[in-house]
């Protein structure tokens, strides 16, 4: 473990202005978005990025849904990403409600001069009685759960799975064709979301590794195919500090 993200549930709808703050919204499409038609299957690319570092990262706490603001590091990360992001031109921009997500979407909101919309669905793994524990607390206090990775009260891998495929399909399906956008969460959101478009089964998950502070993975759809186009990118190989395994 490290110390980062996992989270759960809701529709989008509002919007953080490209100054950055959130903002409640009508759910208006932004950019990129097609509007209301006959169903299609659209060419899109969708870059998955994870929020900047947080002090609970760097102490190994798990954070889940607990709103933990990013940390300096963590600001200066979202900056340095959000210029390497923008020249791709994104025509949208997504992301979780939780105050570490919005921050890391800001730097870009501001730089493309799009709005930022907000899902609750890209929400981290809500990790129940874990959230503020680090890695060592929670393997004395809950061996069993921790063996299995089912935090008390919390949500299991494929509730996760479930939820954030769902939310980055709805983002896919608002895109026109050729389009690519942004979508802002977690580490154990994005990398389980991502596992169930492509169509791992679930003792597969682990094959695809955990995404470091800012880092990005880029999916692709063709022909109603799902494909990984770019796994943990953005950095050079660095420590994972997440609550991701």
């Amino acid at each position: 473990m490290g110390g980062a993200s996992e989270e759960a549930e809701a529709p989008a709808g509002s919007a953080v202005p490209a100054g950055g703050d959130a903002a409640a919204g009508d759910g208006a499409p932004a950019g990129g978005a097609r509007p209301a038609g006959p169903r299609h299957d659209p060419s899109v690319r969708l870059v998955l990025w994870r929020h900047g570092q947080t002090q609970w990262n760097v102490d190994g706490r798990f954070q889940g849904q607990s709103d933990i603001p990013l940390d300096s590091v963590g600001k200066e990360q979202a900056e340095r990403a959000a210029r390497l992001l923008a020249a791709l031109q994104p025509a949208a921009i997504y992301s979780s409600d939780l105050i570490r997500a919005t921050a890391t979407a800001a730097p870009l909101a501001r730089l493309t001069g799009l709005p930022v919309i907000l899902d609750k669905d890209l929400r981290e793994r809500y990790g129940g009685l874990w959230e503020g524990l680090t890695d060592v607390e929670i393997r004395a206090r809950y061996p069993v759960e921790h063996a299995q990775w089912l935090p008390p009260g919390g949500e299991s891998s494929g509730t996760v799975a479930d939820r954030a495929g769902a939310a980055i399909e709805r983002i896919a399906e608002a895109l026109t064709p050729g389009a690519l956008a942004v979508v802002v969460s977690h580490g154990a959101a994005l990398r389980l979301g991502a596992a169930r478009l492509l169509g791992l089964p679930e003792e597969l998950w682990g094959a695809v590794g955990p995404l470091a502070n800012c880092a990005w993975s880029v999916l692709g759809r063709r022909r109603g195919r799902w494909r990984l186009l770019e796994h943990n990118a953005g950095t050079l190989p660095e420590p994972v500090l997440s609550d991701d395994r």
